[in-house]
């Protein structure tokens, strides 16, 4: 990373803590889809947010300057850094009142980033990277298509991090306009994001995926083996979108915090009872890490337009046009953990929702998220009891076994049966996370892919 660049600084700020950034390598033509699809949604949102940018050299701003008129009725203040270039300052839209101008030193490390933080009252976003230098590519040099050309960074929805992100640039901008931070600081304590609101992000997930989506659909390269690593990249970017979603989900849920953590490792844990095959396992856990996008099922993708492909709805005539699954239909690879996610509800009895399916109608994967979801709830509802760990799993497994044949499977029932009573005889289950700035791995790489959180938070599950 480049010394004293805001990318560095918020490495260095998370180094040696409990939370340290995972970064990811980012494609060119994968950034201008994220940021497009999120600059597009400042146009449609009425929440007037704060908007810092960085660009590398004068002349991409120029490409977007008409963009950024647009952008500007829509937003309370954007900033804008760049190196500077012949016609920088003169464009209409820099004239603007709400719109200010940074131009960054050209021995500036910041004059080499590409940035863009959105502060939100309803939500935040930010995409964060400096472009690999030339040592970085390799043998094979510097790139000659400006879409294979790689950067490193992070985008998120997290608004601690965001918030404290916003907080470097503006400093760095102090050096320059002291006057312009000042107002930028007033501006960002006005603004209190809240994470309470996830249906305004459930659309902004909606509109990310799409976008990338288009790009994927859109990419026109003539070396196969190119445009798959290409292609491969916005994949995982899809599924990194629905992740930060669900980790903003975990997160907002302030009794429950690690619910979809800990649901992922109790459903391998009976994946493994169950001698599942590798393929099945691994559905199961993307399809526990997304179990609670509630706010997405009420997200409409803005590019589908609320219809799915007619081979989407033949390969799962069951499931109903839940729009949250729906969205998830539209990349092939999702449409099975679409029709877990969407089934989990339904009963043993056939009296749930949203298909009213009974017994082994209801997909296996769904059946296990049901019965574990439940269970992990009871469990986390008693932790803070003086209960010892023995007591609250028999207490929670009593309860759901009071709901075999109706609500659950009793074959599951059993199963489950058999993981407690492996947890209260030491059985270790340690409470991994996803590398979500590499989220393919979810759908073809190995079990290494996973790395431990700081704290492994099985104190339940240990």
């Amino acid at each position: 990373m480049l010394e004293g660049s805001i990318l560095q600084q918020l490495e260095t700020a998370h180094r040696h803590s409990t939370r340290p950034i995972r970064f990811g390598v980012y494609y060119k033509n994968t950034l201008v889809s994220l940021c497009h699809a999120l600059e597009d949604h400042i146009l449609g949102d009425d929440d007037k947010p704060l908007v810092i940018t960085a660009f590398q050299q004068g002349k991409w701003y120029l490409q977007e300057a008409e963009r950024y008129a647009d952008i500007a009725q829509h937003s309370r203040e954007i900033v804008i850094m760049a190196a500077p270039d012949a016609g920088f300052a003169e464009h209409p839209t820099s004239l603007l009142q709400n719109v200010d101008l940074v131009a960054l030193d050209r021995a500036d490390s910041v004059a080499q980033e590409w940035h863009l933080i959105i502060l939100s009252p309803n939500y935040t976003a930010m995409v964060i990277c400096q472009e690999l230098l030339a040592a970085d590519y390799g043998s094979s040099g510097i790139p000659t298509s400006d879409l294979e050309r790689k950067f490193y960074g992070l985008w998120t929805f997290e608004p601690e991090l965001v918030q404290e992100t916003a907080e470097i640039a503006i400093a760095h901008i102090k050096k320059y306009n002291p006057e312009l931070a000042n107002k930028l600081i007033a501006h960002r304590e006005a603004i209190v994001p809240s994470i309470a609101r996830l249906e305004n992000l459930g659309t902004v997930v909606s509109r990310v995926v799409d976008y990338l989506q288009a790009e994927q659909d859109n990419l026109s390269i003539p070396v196969a083996l190119r445009q798959q690593t290409l292609d491969r990249n916005l994949v995982s970017n899809e599924i990194q979108a629905f992740l930060r979603m669900a980790q903003l989900l975990d997160t907002a849920d302030v009794t429950n915090p690690m619910a979809a953590a800990e649901v992922v490792v109790l459903a391998e844990a009976v994946a493994q009872l169950l001698d599942l095959p590798a393929w099945q396992i691994k559905r199961l856990r993307l399809a526990a890490l997304l179990h609670r996008i509630d706010p997405l099922q009420k997200a409409e993708s803005v590019l589908t337009s609320g219809e799915i492909p007619a081979h989407s709805q033949e390969e799962a005539p069951s499931c109903p046009l839940i729009p949250g699954a729906q969205v998830l239909r539209t990349m092939p690879r999702l449409r099975a953990v679409a029709q877990i996610i969407t089934h989990q509800t339904e009963w043993w009895n056939g009296t749930g929702e949203p298909a009213g399916l009974a017994g082994d109608e209801i997909p296996l994967e769904s059946r296990i998220l049901s019965l574990l979801a439940d269970f992990q709830w009871r469990v986390n509802q008693r932790k803070s009891s003086n209960q010892s760990r023995e007591e609250i799993f028999t207490q929670a497994l009593d309860e759901c076994r009071q709901q075999q044949s109706t609500r659950f499977d009793p074959k599951l029932i059993d199963t489950l049966a058999l993981l407690v009573m492996g947890l209260q005889q030491g059985l270790d289950l340690p409470i991994m996370t996803p590398k979500v700035s590499s989220g393919v791995w979810l759908l073809d790489s190995q079990w290494d892919s996973y790395s431990k959180t700081s704290e492994e938070i099985g104190t339940y599950y240990k």
